[in-house]
């Protein structure tokens, strides 16, 4: 995946509506040429109807290389379910495992990533929107919840770069998230936009942290959060400030950045006055997760090609793809985990 031709790709990822696609669909995407995809649930059926539709996805922008990305998480995020794909736990409880056995929660949550990677590779899907790096505290919003391994940033890291090293391992690249925090939006930043007053060297010392710990990973992703003590008028997403001063500068991320779904409503203006905001902010990619055309189009239209920083945080990125995955046997590993289900520590 090294080298790929970037040189035709805009700015932005998109969706698409169903388990296969439409003939609009892939006309729009030959004409547009988004950068890559990302799949949810509605676009899940079988194993066979997955490949066939990741397949289809990277032949209609011709490049056989173009990032299929999902969120598999874990727990309430997972998007491939039982019974054709291995349901995994929580990141909260690899977090409250790692408190009283740090050594078991790390070796079940090694094997529990490399059979979701397994999984992945599977279906040709090569991007997985994880690990999640938010504090969990007790006013972090239920949207977020066991989706953060604990409140301590150094478990936080800990637990992350497990994460992240079964995925590299594995070939697929992982992406941090949520930049540069969620777990003091006390709001669902799908339905309205959160504000966090927290003083600055205060989420320098806890917030950033884990991010900061892991920030030589390939791929990052926003927030649409204010902070009030850096940008009190624009979320993460759209605010120079928080992501020059603060994912660029004290978090030092010099990856390729993501934002969250464009549709998210703790965003405001149209979808495309969202895109240009966010591009203007310096985000290299924008999201867009509904799969709706009409949406689309619009976002398209103001999402320019991508910019030569991008191209060369990409590349640097798909260096993980200069080797040959690790030979990993998803039997065995299922077996270990058992094993440690069944001791009752995993």
């Amino acid at each position: 995946m090294s080298g790929a031709d970037l040189s035709s790709c805009r700015s932005v990822i998109f969706g698409c509506e169903g388990t296969k696609l439409t003939a609009a669909e892939k006309k729009f995407f030959k004409a547009e040429q988004p950068f890559g995809f990302i799949l949810f649930a509605r676009n899940v059926e079988t194993p066979k109807q997955l490949k066939k539709l990741v397949k289809s996805l990277r032949s209609a922008v011709g490049r056989p290389d173009a990032p299929v990305l999902i969120d598999q998480e874990g727990g309430r995020v997972q998007r491939l379910r039982a019974p054709h794909w291995f349901e995994a736990k929580p990141f909260g409880y690899f977090g409250k495992l790692y408190q009283s056995d740090p050594d078991k929660a790390i070796e079940a949550l090694r094997l529990t990533t490399r059979l979701i990677a397994a999984d992945l590779n599977d279906a040709g899907i090569t991007v997985d929107c994880t690990p999640c790096l938010d504090l969990s505290l007790p006013e972090t919003v239920e949207a977020i919840g066991d989706r953060a391994f604990d409140g301590d940033p150094q478990a936080i890291a800990r637990l992350g770069a497990v994460v992240a090293e079964e995925m590299l391992t594995a070939g697929i690249i992982p992406v941090i998230k949520h930049m540069p925090g969620h777990g003091r939006a006390t709001v669902d930043s799908h339905h309205a936009l959160p504000h966090v007053g927290a003083e600055l060297e205060m989420l320098e010392e806890t917030d950033f942290a884990p991010f900061k710990a892991l920030s030589m990973l390939p791929w990052g992703m926003t927030s649409h959060i204010v902070f009030d003590a850096i940008d009190a008028d624009h979320p993460a997403t759209q605010s120079a400030a928080v992501i020059k001063d603060i994912i660029r500068g004290e978090i030092g991320f010099n990856g390729l950045l993501l934002t969250d779904d464009l549709n998210m409503e703790a965003l405001s203006g149209s979808l495309p006055e969202r895109a240009t905001a966010a591009l203007e902010a310096g985000v290299d990619i924008v999201l867009h997760c509904s799969g709706v055309l009409i949406e689309m189009e619009e976002v398209a239209a103001v999402c320019p090609p991508l910019t030569e920083e991008a191209k060369a945080r990409i590349n640097l990125g798909n260096q993980v793809f200069n080797h040959t995955p690790d030979k990993m046997d998803a039997k065995v590993d299922l077996a270990r985990l058992n094993d440690l289900l069944e001791m009752g520590v995993a």
